[in-house]
């Protein structure tokens, strides 16, 4: 079964990065048993990834440079923002433990959006975070494996992701 749209994917893949100094860095790798699912043609993989996707089958390998420009842009200082410490409590009590520097955060935007953000410092002004993607700035170099293909259901083409082993869990 080739990959197209409304299709659900599973890969394995490595990553690495053009970290500017040795080349090629290592950054992550998701290993054929822990396999990373998606729902082709809905966006939710880089689109230059999802276009060397298209038409291979269960089996076939890639190799997919991608630079900064077409993966997640350049960094950008303007994503590192002072957030409230108000904005961080739960139960109306400080939620100490939330605020570890190092800590990756979800929040949402003004307007709904979901973001994630890495707390850089906490002070008496707020907190520092950065909504930079921690791949912001860097090319990137997916090597790896088709491991299945497969028809998705209705109510995963009208959720607009994967349900069920590797996927969102209602």
């Amino acid at each position: 079964m080739k990959i197209e749209k409304n299709k659900v994917v599973a890969i394995s893949y490595e990553l690495h990065v053009d970290d500017g100094e040795s080349g090629k860095a290592f950054f992550e790798s998701v290993k054929k048993d822990q396999a990373f699912y998606f729902l082709f043609g809905t966006g939710h993989v880089l689109p230059a990834l999802e276009a060397a996707f298209e038409g291979k089958e269960a089996g076939d390998t890639f190799e997919v440079f991608i630079d900064f420009e077409n993966g997640y842009g350049d960094y950008d200082e303007s994503k590192k923002v002072i957030v409230p410490k108000a904005n961080f409590k739960e139960d109306g009590k400080k939620a100490k433990d939330l605020l570890k520097v190092g800590k990756v955060i979800t929040m949402k935007d003004d307007q709904g959006n979901q973001m994630r953000g890495e707390i850089l410092k906490v002070d008496y002004k707020g907190v520092h975070m950065d909504f930079n993607s921690p791949l912001a700035g860097f090319d990137l170099y997916f090597s790896g494996e088709i491991i299945s293909v497969r028809d998705a259901e209705p109510e995963e083409i009208d959720h607009g992701h994967v349900h069920g082993k590797g996927g969102h869990q209602h």
